[in-house]
């Protein structure tokens, strides 16, 4: 192998790839600095322990090395919003506070959002409202800034994992059996979920097997409505679902559902979305509530936001 080989997954920019990606770059920083959001760049590296938080998708993703100053783990950051977190959470706040970056992560490997191991994170997030026209705002944010890239035009999918949650609480399962079933609602695979069920007896078989099928448009919500009527917690999630499609219409925007969307880091706790475009495999831009989030930090606060990877995305202008 020649020294200039870079690794598995790894890449870089060069020439032209560069001057575009840069353009870009500062077009989405003005962007969202004429919306209010104040430009942070967190340090790529962090006590171990800060960058991980609750989630496991995020611990097996974070390359991790001994600090030989203090003897204390290491983590290289592989998503930027814990790092956010801990900065809404300094910062002591309790107005509304908001952030955007465009950093560079890394991850040991990689995942069904992000084909690179060493992608460029875009994102904007919004800390202190638990409104839902906060979700209304960051949404519309990313729908701007995936136009600002030239993708048009662009399918926006609503879910909320608090529906997964509720059926979740209700059952006497392992941790490691709540993971896989997790994975099994991410790949959207129902011979998965078939042969998960057969191996294991839940309470709630029948409401999982109806879950990972409801997809659609907005008359979706009112069936989801019905299959969740008795449990209070996936009830309120659908009434979310339907309350913010009401205020997207009245912005013009439409909006598809997907009512088991999960997405790859566990930290979510409610409304979630994604942006799709039919000359792309995967989601494009993706996001979602996360209230909670700075708990480990001492600051508790209801949060939302979504991120990218700009330097994928910066590509397609090839």
């Amino acid at each position: 192998m020649g020294a200039w080989q870079l690794p598995e997954g790894i890449d870089e920019l060069t020439n032209n790839q560069a001057l575009i990606f840069e353009s870009l770059r500062r077009q989405l920083l003005d962007l969202y600095a004429d919306k209010g959001f104040g430009l942070v760049i967190p340090p790529m590296v962090e006590h171990v322990n800060s960058l991980l938080l609750t989630s496991d998708a995020i611990d097996e993703k974070t390359f991790k090395l001994l600090d030989p100053i203090s003897g204390k783990m290491l983590g290289v950051h592989a998503d930027i919003t814990p790092q956010i977190a801990r900065i809404d959470a300094k910062r002591d706040s309790d107005s509304v506070e908001k952030y955007c970056y465009i950093n560079s992560i890394l991850k040991t490997k990689a995942d069904d959002f992000y084909t690179s191991r060493s992608p460029i994170q875009a994102g904007a997030e919004l800390y202190g409202s638990n409104e839902m026209n906060a979700d209304v705002e960051v949404i519309e944010l990313m729908l701007e800034s995936l136009r600002l890239l030239s993708i048009d035009p662009i399918v926006l999918s609503l879910g909320n994992v608090a529906i997964f949650d509720a059926l979740i609480t209700q059952e006497d399962i392992s941790i490691q059996a709540i993971i896989q079933l997790r994975a099994i609602f991410s790949r959207r695979s129902t011979p998965d979920l078939s042969a998960f069920l057969n191996k294991n007896a839940l309470k709630n078989a029948d409401l999982f097997a109806r879950l990972i099928k409801l997809e659609g448009g907005s008359d979706i919500l009112s069936k989801a409505l019905t299959i969740f009527s008795h449990l209070d917690q996936a009830k309120v999630a659908i009434e979310d679902l339907i309350a913010i499609d009401k205020q997207l219409n009245a912005k013009g925007i439409e909006a598809i559902f997907d009512i088991s969307e999960l997405q790859v880091h566990e930290y979510h706790t409610g409304i979630v979305f994604s942006a799709y475009n039919e000359n792309y495999s995967k989601a494009l831009a993706q996001g979602g509530r996360y209230n909670g989030i700075g708990k480990s930090f001492g600051k508790s606060r209801a949060a939302t936001g979504f991120s990218f990877d700009l330097k994928f995305l910066s590509q397609s202008h090839f």
